[in-house]
């Protein structure tokens, strides 16, 4: 795992529409800085879809890559658009790197 080559993974796939970073601002997506540990749909000032208000689940590194294999499918009604990671490693040092950053 490493979060070097999940940071590549973040700016490629992610930064487009998240901020990672402390006080970052939300964009099409919300800042992540903070997510392990937060319950879906619970960060302050953004409008979360009401799918990722009532999954109720706790973001880990297990929920994570579970929901970033394909997050329609995890969290049906979100308004994420991102079609998801299909290799698991790529996933692994994308959560390596959120762990490290967030």
């Amino acid at each position: 795992m490493s979060s070097v080559l999940g940071k590549k993974i973040f700016t490629r796939a992610c930064a487009q529409c998240h901020t990672i970073e402390r006080g970052g601002n939300d964009k099409q997506g919300p800042n992540l800085h903070g997510i392990i540990g937060r319950k879906t749909g619970s960060g302050t000032g953004y409008a979360y879809t009401q799918a990722n208000k009532d999954k109720g689940i706790t973001w880990t590194s297990a929920t994570l890559d579970t929901y970033l294999t394909n997050p329609k499918k995890y969290i049906p009604g979100t308004k994420m658009v991102f079609a998801g990671l299909k290799k698991k490693k790529d996933r692994t040092n994308l959560i390596a790197y959120i762990n490290e950053a967030a």
